[in-house]
C-alpha cells in the first residue's frame, strides 16, 4: 500500500513559481514531488514511472538526484515556514528556496516499481541558508543519501 502525503509545501507555492520540473505542480511534464512533515522530519513520496528506467528493473539515478534536490528545497521551505509560525494549508505563502549545492551518494541500485521515500532532517546554518540531509528508501532498502544546501530565493528570481 502506498503512503499518502496530505499537506505539502509545494501545494502552497504561488502559480508564478510552481513550474519546477521536479516539484512544480504547474509543470504538466514534471515529477510533481510533494514534501510534507512526518513528525520532526520531512518526507517526499514518489513512485517512479516507466520512463524513469536506467536498466530494466532499476531507477535512473538522475531521478533520485532530482528527488533529493527538490526534497531539500521543499524541506527548507517547510522548516522556515514553521519557524515563522505557519504550516502548509493555513493560507500563508511559504518562503521559496533554491539549491546552492547538491550532493548524492548512491548506496545501492534503486529498484523500479517500488514507491520511493525521501526522509529529511533540516539544519539551520543561517536564517536564509539551510542544510538538508536526506535518505532515499525503496521499501525498506536505503538506496541513496544526499545533502542539499538551500538558500532563500533571491529577489532577482522574483523580478524585483
Amino acid at each position: 500500500m502506498e503512503d499518502k502525503l496530505m499537506n505539502a509545501i509545494q501545494d502552497e507555492y504561488p502559480e508564478d513559481f510552481a513550474w519546477c520540473y521536479g516539484c512544480g505542480r504547474m509543470n504538466e511534464h514534471g515529477h510533481h514531488f510533494r514534501t510534507g512533515w512526518s513528525d520532526e522530519q520531512t518526507i517526499t513520496l514518489y513512485k517512479p514511472k516507466k520512463e524513469h528506467t536506467a536498466l530494466p528493473g532499476f531507477v535512473y539515478g538522475g531521478l533520485v538526484g532530482s528527488l533529493v534536490d527538490c526534497h531539500g528545497t521543499g524541506s527548507a521551505a517547510l522548516y522556515l515556514h514553521r519557524k515563522n509560525g505557519h504550516e502548509p494549508g493555513d493560507g500563508a505563502e511559504p518562503p521559496r528556496f533554491v539549491t546552492a549545492s547538491l550532493h548524492v551518494d548512491f548506496l545501492k541500485p534503486t529498484p523500479h516499481g517500488i514507491e520511493l521515500k525521501a526522509i529529511g532532517t533540516v539544519h539551520e546554518i543561517h536564517p536564509k541558508k539551510y542544510r538538508v540531509e536526506t535518505e532515499v528508501y525503496a521499501g525498506e532498502t536505503l538506496c541513496a543519501r544526499g545533502e542539499v544546501v538551500a538558500v532563500v530565493m533571491p529577489d532577482t528570481f522574483l523580478g524585483k
